[in-house]
């Protein structure tokens, strides 16, 4: 924009100044008669084009504002924008930190509960937790699977129920380690 308003400048300019000189020569009364006639007839054509260059200088010149206007109103928005990101930016790096502090305090527990459960459990829950993307275990309650969510059968459940205590029970579906309450629904 800035460019095409430079040019529109030096357009209307290259025609004042040639108006300005056919005027002078025109107000000196030099030359013949048909030479006088003809440079007034070029001195009205000349305005003519001022008028129109001039026109298109002051189009150029509304666009051109209305066009910074724009960049103004896009530069606040990104400003905002920014602000916002570095927000939330700065949120999520306070929310990565809590789950950070909460994942050692979860885990502080782990090793002794571990330690007080056979080899064979703990392999089976981490070869389970390795395919299942992280849950192993997962609780039944009212009769649905913690894991894959789908309601157990009356067969399943059955086999659930006479299961003793310390026997390890797993979903038929997603093959995770069910845990046990008192609203599992058996």
């Amino acid at each position: 924009m800035q460019r095409e308003l430079t040019k529109s400048e030096q357009d209307v300019q290259l025609v004042r100044d040639r108006a300005a000189r056919n005027q002078t020569r025109l107000d000196a009364g030099q030359g013949s008669a048909k030479d006088l006639q003809a440079l007034q007839h070029e001195l009205a054509s000349l305005a003519r084009r001022q008028g129109e260059l001039e026109d298109i200088e002051i189009e150029v010149m509304e666009r051109s504002e209305q066009l910074a206007a724009r960049v103004t109103e896009l530069e606040a928005r990104r400003a905002e924008i920014v602000e916002r990101v570095a927000q939330l930016e700065s949120e999520q790096d306070a929310a990565v930190q809590k789950l950070d502090a909460e994942e050692v305090t979860v885990g502080a527990g782990r090793a002794d509960i571990v330690a007080g459960v056979g080899d064979d459990l703990v392999a089976l829950y981490e070869k389970i937790r390795a395919s299942s993307g992280g849950l192993a275990a997962a609780e039944l309650k009212h009769r649905r699977c913690g894991g894959c969510r789908l309601e157990l059968g009356n067969v399943d459940l059955n086999r659930i129920r006479t299961a003793p205590q310390d026997e390890v029970v797993r979903c038929e579906e997603c093959r995770r380690i069910m845990i046990r309450t008192g609203e599992s629904g058996l």
